[in-house]
C-alpha cells in the first residue's frame, strides 16, 4: 500500500502505450506519466528522506504541505486576535493607517477584558484638548556639538541585505516625507539609504559592515569620510539586539550579492557572521572610550550604542563607569528580547534577553540611580506598532521608540515568515529582483509616510483622553492590568451598615499576582 501511488504509474504507461499505438495523441500523456515514475524511481533509491523511500511520490506532498503551514495557518485557521507574532488585527490596523484609511473597527473589542493579561488605559472624564502635531525630542549631550531633533516614532535597524533596494528606498522617501529618520541596521550605508534623502541612523555594529578593514577590525578613516553625509544624524554602536543577543547578525550567501559585499567590504556570495562581541573593546570604559571616539570621528554628531539588557551587573557597571567620568553616550537604545525581523537560531529567538518592558524599567531606574537620567536619552525598540503600545513604552521610561516591523507592515510585510529564505512574496525582505520589482517605491514610501502620522495621530488622541497635555506628563499610572482591575474597582466602596467609603481591599479577594523585579 505504501507503494501503490508509484506502482500504478506502471500500468498506466502500458497502458498509455497500447492506447496511443492506435490513437498516437494519447501518447502526450506520457509527459505526465513518465515524470511520476521517474520521481518514484528516484525516491525508492535515494537515501537522504525516510518518508521518500517509504512513501515514493506521495511523500512529497508532506513536504508540499509543510512549506505552505504558514500560509495555511494565517488564512484558515488563525482567529484575528492570534497569529505571532502580531496578530490579524494588529497587522490590519497597520495596513489601514498606511493606505490612510478608516481604522475604525464593529461592534467592540474581541478581546478577553476578564484575562488577567489584559492590559488597559485609564482615561479621564476631562480629557485634554488633542495636540495637532507631536512633539520632538532634542538629542545630545554636552560633548555632541550637532544636537538632532527626533521624532517620537522612528524607523528602527533594517540592513540593506536583509531588506531589499526598493524597500529601503521606499522607507528612506517615507522618513524624509514625515520627518523622522531611518536606522540603517549593521548591514552599512547603502546608496539606497542616501538617496532619498531622509534622515539616517548610521549603525555600526560588531562586523564594522562599511567602515572595517580587510581583516574585520574598524577602519576609523573611512568611517570619518562616510559619516560626514549630511543625511547621516546620528551614530548607533549596536552591542547587542533582541533576536540574537550575544550571536551576531546572519546574512545568508543567497542574498550577499556582489553589491552588498561591495558596500560591506565583505567577499560575495558567501555566508556573513557578525562577531558575537566588538573588536574594538571588552570593557565598560572601552566601550565608552569608543563611542566617544565615533562621535568625535562624526563631526560631533549625537552617538549612542543599543543592547538588550541580559547580565544586568554589566549595564550597572556601564552607568557606574559614566557617574565616575568616562564619557557619555548622548542616547541608549533599549531593544527587548520579542524584538527580530530577520534570521536567528530559534534557541536565541525565544530564550535569551530581557522583555522590552522590564528592560526599560531597568534602564531607566539604574540611570536615575546614578544620577544620568537627564544626560541620556531613552529609545524604546520592541513590538512598537500601536499608539498604545509607544504610550507605553513612554510610560515605561523610554523618551522615543523605533518600530521595524510596523513599517514593514506599512511597506507591505504579509507576516509570511519567509525572511531569512531569500523568498519573502512582498519584495520587502529579499534580493529576488522578480519578487523585489513587485513593491513600488511610489506607493510604498507614502504608505511608510501615512502609517507614521496616523499612528502618531493615535499617540496624540489617547494621550488626551486621559487627561494629559503633553508627554512629560504620562506615567504608569495611566495604565492597569488586568489582575489590578479588581483592586482599583473595590479600593473604595460604601459600607452596606453605616454608609462610610472603604479605602481596603475584601480579605477574600485574590491579591494580585507578583510581578518579578529586575
Amino acid at each position: 500500500m505504501r507503494h501503490l501511488f508509484f506502482l500504478i504509474t506502471v500500468p498506466l504507461l502500458v497502458l498509455i502505450g497500447a492506447v496511443g499505438y492506435f490513437h498516437p495523441p494519447v501518447l502526450w500523456a506520457y509527459v505526465l506519466a513518465g515524470p511520476l515514475f521517474l520521481l518514484g524511481v528516484h525516491d525508492s533509491l535515494q537515501r537522504r528522506h525516510t518518508i521518500l523511500r517509504n512513501f515514493p511520490v506521495l511523500g512529497h506532498l508532506r513536504y508540499f504541505f509543510e512549506f505552505i503551514s504558514p500560509e495555511l495557518q494565517q488564512y484558515f485557521i488563525e482567529r484575528d486576535t492570534d497569529g505571532k507574532p502580531f496578530s490579524r488585527r494588529q497587522r490590519e490596523l497597520a495596513y489601514r493607517r498606511a493606505k490612510n484609511l478608516d481604522d475604525s473597527t464593529p461592534f467592540g473589542t474581541q478581546l478577553d477584558l476578564d484575562s488577567d493579561d489584559y492590559e488597559g488605559l485609564l482615561h479621564s472624564i476631562y480629557p485634554a484638548p488633542v495636540r495637532e502635531e507631536a512633539p520632538r525630542v532634542r538629542i545630545g549631550g554636552a560633548s555632541c556639538t550637532k544636537p538632532y531633533e527626533a521624532s517620537l516614532l522612528n524607523i528602527s535597524a533594517m540592513s540593506f541585505g536583509a531588506l531589499s533596494a526598493n524597500a529601503v528606498l521606499a522607507l528612506n522617501e517615507g522618513a524624509r516625507r514625515g520627518g523622522f529618520y531611518h536606522n540603517t541596521g549593521e548591514g552599512g550605508l547603502s546608496d539606497y539609504h542616501l538617496r532619498p534623502g531622509g534622515d539616517l541612523v548610521w549603525q555600526i555594529g560588531t562586523g564594522y559592515f562599511g567602515c572595517r578593514t580587510e581583516d574585520g577590525h574598524f577602519d576609523a578613516e573611512l568611517f570619518r569620510a562616510k559619516a560626514a553625509h549630511e543625511q547621516v544624524r546620528m551614530i548607533e554602536l549596536k552591542i547587542s539586539q533582541g533576536a540574537k543577543p550575544g550571536h551576531g547578525g546572519v546574512l545568508p550567501a543567497a542574498k550577499n550579492s556582489e553589491e552588498i559585499a561591495r558596500i560591506r567590504h565583505i567577499r560575495p556570495h558567501t555566508k556573513v557572521l557578525s562577531p558575537p562581541g566588538h573588536s574594538a573593546f571588552d570593557d565598560a570604559q572601552g566601550l565608552l572610550r569608543f563611542v566617544d571616539h565615533l562621535r568625535a570621528l562624526s563631526g560631533g554628531k549625537p552617538t549612542g550604542f543599543k543592547l538588550c539588557i541580559g547580565r544586568t551587573d554589566e549595564f550597572v557597571d556601564i552607568c557606574r563607569a559614566m557617574a565616575e567620568g568616562s564619557p557619555l553616550p548622548d542616547f541608549i537604545t533599549v531593544d527587548g528580547a520579542e524584538g527580530g525581523t530577520g534570521a536567528a537560531p530559534l534557541e536565541f529567538n525565544d530564550s535569551v534577553g530581557l522583555p522590552i518592558e522590564p528592560a526599560l524599567i531597568f534602564v531607566h531606574t539604574t540611570l536615575q540611580h546614578f544620577g544620568l537620567r537627564d544626560r541620556i536619552k531613552v529609545i524604546a525598540s520592541g513590538k512598537v506598532l500601536t499608539a498604545a503600545s509607544l504610550l507605553k513604552m513612554l510610560a515605561t521610561g523610554a523618551d522615543l521608540c523605533n518600530s521595524a516591523r510596523g513599517f514593514m507592515f506599512s511597506l507591505g510585510c504579509i507576516q509570511a515568515l519567509r525572511c531569512n529564505t531569500n523568498a519573502c512574496p512582498t519584495g520587502v525582505a529579499t534580493q529576488d529582483k522578480m519578487l523585489m520589482k513587485g513593491l513600488v517605491v511610489a506607493d510604498k514610501s507614502e504608505r511608510v509616510h501615512q502609517f507614521h502620522r496616523n499612528t502618531l495621530r493615535g499617540v496624540m488622541e489617547l494621550l488626551a483622553a486621559c487627561g494629559r497635555r503633553t508627554i512629560n506628563d504620562i506615567g504608569m499610572d495611566m495604565f492597569v492590568r488586568g489582575d489590578e482591575f479588581s483592586t482599583q474597582a473595590n479600593a473604595f466602596y460604601p459600607d452596606s451598615l453605616s454608609g462610610a467609603w472603604r479605602t481596603e481591599v475584601l480579605p477574600s479577594e485574590k491579591p494580585p499576582k507578583e510581578r518579578s523585579s529586575v
